[in-house]
C-alpha cells in the first residue's frame, strides 16, 4: 500500500471525539421522549384513553346537566383541558420523577447535553403529544356533532400557557418529591382538578364560596377560556390568560430554582 494510499485508509476511519450540534441532541432526545411517552401504558391511560372515555361518555349519556345548547359544545373544550394537564402535569411530573430516582437525570446532567437543554426536549415532547391528543380529541368532538367558533389564536395561546403552567408544576413535583410520593399526589390532583376544575362539572354547579377559589385554578382557567372561545365565540380571555401566566412564571420559576437532579 502506498503512502498516500495508507493516509486516506487511515483518515476515513479516524474517529472525531466531540459532541454533536446542539440541535441535533436536542431533536435526538425529544425524539426519545416522545417514543417512551406514547410507549408508556399508564401515560396513554391519562393522555388518551381518559380524555376519550370521558368526552364519549358525558356526550352520550344525560349525567350531567351542561346547560342549553348540545353537551359536547360545553365538554370538548374541558376535554382539550384535561388533555393538556394530563400530560404536562401528571404524565411528565411522573416519568421525570422516576428518572431522577433512578439516576437518568443525574447521569444526562454530566452529557454533553445540558441540562436546559434536556428540559427543552422534554417540553418538545409534551407539545408534540398535545398536538396528536388535541388531533383526536377533535376528531372526536366533531363525529359527536361539536360544533366550535371563534378564532384559533386565543385558542394557541391558552394552549401554550397552560402547557407552561402545568409544566413548571409537574417539573416543581418531580424535582422535589420521592418517586412515590410524586406518583401518589400527581394521580390525586388529577382527580381533584378533574372534579373541581370545571372540566366536565360547571364551576356554577358548586357553591359561591368554592367558585371563588375554583375559578383562579389552572385547569379552571384553561377550560373556561376554551369554553368562552370555542362554544361562546368571544375574543381574547384576557382573565384566564392571565391567571395561566400567573401559574406559567411561578411554576416554572419554582422549578428552576428546587429542583434536585439527585
Amino acid at each position: 500500500m502506498t503512502a498516500t494510499g495508507a493516509g486516506v485508509a487511515a483518515g476515513t476511519f479516524t474517529p472525531r471525539p466531540g459532541a454533536a450540534p446542539l440541535s441535533r441532541m436536542i431533536r435526538a432526545q425529544a425524539a426519545l421522549e416522545t417514543r417512551m411517552l406514547l410507549r408508556n401504558g399508564e401515560q396513554l391511560l391519562l393522555t388518551v384513553v381518559i380524555p376519550t372515555l370521558l368526552l364519549v361518555l358525558f356526550s352520550a349519556v344525560d349525567i350531567v346537566d351542561t346547560g342549553s345548547g348540545k353537551p359536547v359544545d360545553f365538554l370538548a373544550p374541558g376535554v382539550l383541558a384535561l388533555a393538556v394537564m394530563s400530560t404536562a402535569f401528571t404524565g411528565q411530573a411522573i416519568a421525570t420523577g422516576f428518572e431522577r430516582r433512578y439516576g437518568v437525570l443525574k447521569r444526562l446532567a454530566v452529557s454533553p447535553l445540558p441540562r436546559w437543554a434536556l428540559m427543552t426536549a422534554k417540553t418538545c415532547a409534551v407539545l408534540v403529544t398535545e398536538v396528536l391528543q388535541t388531533v383526536l380529541l377533535t376528531v372526536i368532538a366533531l363525529a359527536l356533532g361539536w360544533s366550535p367558533q371563534g378564532s384559533p389564536v386565543p385558542v394557541l395561546l391558552l394552549l401554550v400557557l397552560g402547557t407552561a403552567a402545568f409544566s413548571g408544576l409537574g417539573l416543581l413535583m418531580a424535582g422535589t418529591l420521592k418517586a412515590e410520593a410524586t406518583l401518589a399526589a400527581a394521580n390525586l390532583v388529577f382527580l381533584l382538578l378533574l372534579v373541581g376544575g370545571g372540566v366536565i362539572v360547571p364551576l356554577a354547579k358548586f357553591p359561591a364560596a368554592a367558585q371563588s377559589v375554583l375559578q383562579f385554578l389552572p385547569v379552571s382557567a384553561l377550560s373556561h377560556g376554551l369554553r368562552d372561545v370555542l362554544q361562546h365565540g368571544t375574543g381574547m380571555p384576557w382573565t384566564d390568560l392571565g391567571i395561566l401566566a400567573v401559574w406559567a412564571v411561578l411554576g416554572l420559576g419554582a422549578a428552576a430554582k428546587f429542583f434536585r437532579w439527585e
